[in-house]
């Protein structure tokens, strides 16, 4: 692993090349063709009879040659980078999508760059834009941008984006509304009937996606929801709503992502509050601490390696066909009961609506 000058730490390094070891001219000798036509064979094979290529790859195989990157930016006007850009490499939701991404990325020997904006709508697009120099391509995930902001970007470079949708741009969703809705369902029919819901952060696409999944499960559910945040999505995070939900008089907690429902987790086990006896503690993303917690936690699986990989080949499709069009491409997500759910201790009665709060201070609006 190698940090660039700018910043951006180089995913992809793979040792096991040695281009040095045979130069271009050798391949040509022994294929008996010209140095230009190894070069064509690579950059621009259409041009180069079947035959010829055929025989120009079998002879690069045997000798273990690739042409130099450099070479084939100036060639064909291609770095072979791509730029990655998330918002917390501190989340473990980020690492698992990377995997899948630099795996794609590898195979169509291509470099991955990544940058970590913190949360920072400016930082983020300062980012891209320095990327845009060195990269062909970028891939941001759960970008923190305006729509506004991220069709200025799409002139600087070409984009897909995951967990975002912009017009001009491809994009991969993982379904939000519908994980939501399971995780509805599932607590509806352990029997509850009054549930906290601790929103992410306030810019968030999946945040909005999730809140327009869980009011319309919880309306054909005949469960109150009472909604707290815009919060960071951090474990701290959710020791801080703890509070706030124990003080709701809820018998279940649906946070926006696992890291949050872990901090409630802790804070409900610092105050002596049985997770699930007392309260039923629901995530989402399924990142592995999830399956290690005490009591192992309920929650909303979603594909990340799988969202990583079609992301980046969403992005090398375009980079080859510029005039084909956007793509946009779903994955499904799947409720993973576990042992931080179970039926209420008490029936709570209460009707079809949902209460949003605001955090810190509790302020309630009645929403249809």
């Amino acid at each position: 692993m190698t940090v660039s000058a700018t910043g951006f730490t180089l995913c992809h390094v793979d040792a096991s090349r040695d281009d040095a070891v045979t130069s271009i001219r050798e391949v040509a000798r022994r294929a008996g063709v010209s140095p230009a036509t190894v070069s064509r064979a690579f950059s621009e094979p259409g041009l180069v009879r079947q035959e010829t290529l055929q025989r120009v790859l079998a002879v690069a195989e045997e000798l273990r040659y690739r042409p130099s990157r450099a070479a084939r930016s100036l060639t064909t006007g291609k770095t072979g980078n791509i730029g990655v850009v998330v918002p917390d490499l501190g989340n473990p939701f980020f690492p698992a999508i990377l995997k899948g991404a630099q795996a794609r990325a590898r195979e169509a020997d291509h470099s991955v760059f990544l940058a970590d904006s913190e949360e920072n709508p400016r930082l983020e697009m300062e980012l891209v834009r320095a990327m845009a120099r060195q990269v062909d391509g970028v891939l941001i995930c759960s970008s923190r941008l305006s729509e506004v902001e991220l069709q200025k970007l799409l002139r600087d470079t070409t984009l897909v984006l995951l967990n975002r949708r912009v017009a001009g741009a491809s994009a991969v969703q993982m379904d939000s509304a519908g994980g939501i809705r399971q995780a509805i369902e599932h607590l509806a029919a352990l029997g509850h009937k009054r549930v906290a819901f601790i929103g992410g952060p306030a810019h968030s696409w999946s945040n909005r996606e999730r809140r327009r999944g869980l009011r319309s499960s919880a309306r054909a559910q005949g469960v109150e929801v009472i909604e707290f945040g815009p919060f960071a999505p951090h474990f701290e995070a959710g020791q801080q709503a703890a509070d706030l939900v124990v003080a709701a008089s809820v018998t279940a907690v649906i946070a926006f992502n696992d890291l949050m429902a872990l901090g409630v987790l802790s804070r409900l086990a610092d105050r002596g509050i049985g997770v699930p006896e007392q309260i039923s503690v629901v995530g989402f993303d399924d990142i592995p601490m999830a399956s290690m917690a005490t009591p192992h936690l309920t929650t909303v699986a979603v594909p990340l390696e799988q969202a990583g990989r079609v992301a980046i080949e969403l992005l090398l499709e375009r980079l080859a066909h510029p005039g084909s069009g956007t793509h946009e491409q779903g994955l499904a997500s799947q409720l993973i009961v576990r042992a931080s759910t179970a039926p209420p201790f008490s029936d709570v009665r209460a009707g079809s609506r949902t209460v949003r709060v605001g955090a810190p201070q509790a302020t309630s609006v009645a929403e249809s």
